[in-house]
């Protein structure tokens, strides 16, 4: 039986960089996450059961909070997802890292996003983007043109972030 109320998407992309590299990147909680949105992972420990937040650079505003379901370093990282402007149902995002030759296979796969939804709209056109902006940072040291003009719109953004998404509604 197919199941239409969810959907899956995988997204890859290989990285001529180290492993160790990607994952530090894709795990960093000391400064924002280049390639997450420019949002800073907030968390009280990268271990099975431990609340995430993906927030705004200043703290302020709070754009996609999770539990951490897997966390296997450097290969292995799975989280639920939820973007906190929408009430839609949360999905779970797992990224999975491969050495290979000439660098590090990056896989973002996303389960479970709910069909239809604003969250299925912006997990699939995200996550594109995420693959391509991680390569880009590994291996150039910072996300491509394009991306880092949107990071820009982003901050003149701001101020009109639904105030549901205060980092003080979303505690870790």
């Amino acid at each position: 039986m197919t199941n239409t109320t969810t959907e899956t998407a995988v997204f890859k992309v290989v990285i001529e960089g180290s492993i160790d590299a990607v994952w530090r990147e894709l795990t960093r909680t000391d400064d924002v996450q280049k390639a997450m949105f420019n949002t800073q992972l907030h968390t009280r420990g990268l271990a099975p059961g431990a609340k995430i937040a993906m927030r705004t650079r200043n703290g302020k505003f709070t754009g996609v909070v999770g539990e951490v379901l897997e966390f296997d370093p450097p290969r292995r990282y799975a989280h639920t997802f939820r973007f906190t402007q929408y009430d839609d149902p949360e999905c779970t995002v797992i990224y999975e890292l491969r050495e290979v030759p000439g660098g590090t296979e990056f896989t973002l796969r996303l389960e479970n996003v709910p069909v239809g939804t604003r969250t299925a709209k912006d997990m699939i056109r995200g996550g594109d983007m995420i693959v391509k902006t991680m390569k880009a940072i590994i291996e150039t040291g910072k996300p491509p043109f394009g991306v880092r003009m949107l990071y820009v719109l982003f901050g003149l953004m701001a101020p009109f972030t639904p105030a549901k998404s205060r980092s003080e509604h979303w505690p870790v």
